[in-house]
């Protein structure tokens, strides 16, 4: 008899290669599957799936930390940047400055422009989002300092629908900030009341459900785990699909004046 041989992974062939990926000079709806990881410096035990970056035309970075336990940055980073993380699963030690907070799935930290970061799975593995970009200081405001929060915590509003609510995780109208994260919950059947075309640029994760995403002139099927880039004055809008509530998290540039590069 002929040895068995090992048992491996075998992925389907795909061979129309249909796919739900779009990626435009303007938008971009990415599936997880396609977002291959990458091994970074300062890392270990991590795999890095970048989302969006410049390289795309976006103005911002995110990624997909996908960290084994211990994983992570085994030393403090300090880059001139300012970073947001924001744990989807598992337990990360994340540092801001000289402050160092555990997070469980929810929580999220803020760490400003010139401090130090690090984020360490503990307690077995975890998977964070971490957003990253150069910070735009205003005259006369001083930059807000490093926080830590959870999404539990913060408020729910409703504002304009039935069945729609904000969690705005680094306030809103704060004029020392240069962006705002908030996560949009969505009961199904909910949608926005228009189609938004607007200045602001969007990194968008879906942490829960499904819907519908409209992007310019086309509509997007979406799912947990996708995510979709939006630059300025996409045309968008919304609407909730499946049984249960829909969530994404929401990243925007606000607060500032128009730049001419």
């Amino acid at each position: 008899m002929p040895p068995i041989p090992p048992k491996r992974e075998v992925l389907p062939p795909g061979i129309f290669g249909s796919n739900r990926t779009m990626v435009t000079p303007h938008y971009a709806v990415m599936p997880p599957e396609g977002i291959l990881e990458s091994r970074l410096p300062g890392f270990k035990e991590t795999k890095i799936h970048f989302q969006t970056s410049p390289a795309m035309g976006a103005r911002l970075a995110q990624a997909l930390l996908v960290m084994e336990e211990g994983g992570g940055t085994p030393a403090p980073i300090e880059d001139g940047l300012e970073h947001f993380f924001y744990v989807l699963e598992g337990e990360a030690e994340v540092g801001a400055h000289d402050e160092v907070r555990r997070l469980g799935a929810g929580g999220f930290a803020y760490v400003p422009a010139g401090a130090a970061y690090g984020i360490r799975a503990v307690g077995g593995p975890a998977r964070a989002i971490w957003i990253k970009r150069p910070y735009v200081p205003a005259p006369g405001i001083a930059p807000r300092g490093a926080f830590f929060g959870n999404r539990a915590e913060v408020p729910r509003v409703n504002k304009h629908t039935n069945g729609r609510t904000w969690q705005a995780l680094l306030g809103e109208a704060d004029l020392s900030m240069d962006m705002e994260i908030n996560i949009l919950s969505f009961q199904p059947g909910t949608y926005f009341p228009f189609i938004e075309t607007h200045i602001m640029e969007h990194g968008l994760y879906m942490l829960e459900g499904q819907g519908l995403y409209l992007l310019g002139r086309e509509w997007h099927e979406c799912w947990a785990g996708d995510f979709i880039w939006m630059g300025p004055y996409v045309p968008q809008q919304f609407y909730a699909t499946g049984w249960g509530e829909t969530a994404y998290l929401l990243y925007k540039d606000v607060n500032r004046d128009v730049r001419f590069d």
